[in-house]
């Protein structure tokens, strides 16, 4: 029995009988080992192990918890769930256990906790172990109320996982969409700044504009003025010599 089967083994509550070896196998590595491997099993030859005839409880006990099966220097071992009655003390016993692992494993009390779920399967499968050994037909049943706690527990899961990874993408998106807003922001910024510089170039293009305007319009008028007033001088002129031309000549 490897540490590995072995810790697992006393580790979980469920119940299981001694660890029994089933068959060996063998390492072919050239004529020279096998020959090796047939000497040595010539000299030590493991007689096969015949499985003793089981009860119908012991068979529905199988189905329900299959046996355990792994591979340690070439044996293949085999461990069954225990089929031996349990007792008031080992329903204490069950109870102890399980509140001492869940502390030491450290589960936590509330919420999804994969330990805390572990452990009480473990207490379930060994409280329809107990209850199976004394009535088979309770222990079926209790059965299909684990399938189908398992089946809604796994059906919620990848619901739950599903949302996450919904959760996920949306998030994603949220950001890639504020990245992008970002940069937009940016660039309406940049766009702002240069429509705010060319809006004083054209400002101060305006103002020069205007000032130029306005005195090209006082020199207009200024010389409008100056032409009133010699046009104004012409023709008192041509009034005067008019008049003169047309007065009467003075009698003698």
């Amino acid at each position: 029995m490897s540490s590995t089967a072995a810790k697992a083994s006393v580790n979980s509550l469920v119940k299981y009988d001694t660890p029994v070896l089933v068959s060996t196998t063998k390492d072919k590595k050239g004529k020279g080992a096998q020959q090796k491997g047939q000497k040595a099993a010539t000299k030590k030859k493991l007689p096969p192990v015949e499985k003793p005839p089981t009860s119908q409880t012991e068979d529905i006990l199988n189905s329900i918890l299959p046996p355990r099966e792994w591979t340690e220097d070439g044996q293949l071992w085999v461990q069954y769930v225990s089929s031996t009655p349990a007792t008031r003390l080992d329903v204490i016993n069950l109870q102890e256990q399980l509140d001492q692992k869940l502390q030491q494993r450290q589960a936590r009390e509330t919420g999804i906790c994969p330990i805390r779920e572990e452990l009480y399967s473990q207490c379930f499968d060994e409280l329809i172990r107990q209850i199976t050994i004394n009535c088979a037909e309770r222990g079926l049943l209790l059965l299909r109320v684990r399938d189908e706690i398992r089946m809604t527990i796994a059906a919620y899961q990848t619901l739950y996982e599903s949302s996450v990874a919904f959760g996920m993408r949306k998030a994603l998106m949220a950001e890639q969409h504020k990245a992008d807003m970002e940069a937009r922001i940016k660039q309406l910024e940049s766009d702002k700044r240069d429509l705010e510089r060319q809006v004083q170039e054209l400002m101060v293009k305006c103002d020069t504009i205007e000032k130029r305007e306005s005195e090209r319009r006082v020199q207009d008028e200024k010389k409008h003025q100056e032409d009133v007033q010699q046009l104004k001088r012409q023709n008192a002129q041509l009034k005067s010599q008019l008049e003169s031309i047309l007065a009467p000549p003075a009698k003698k």
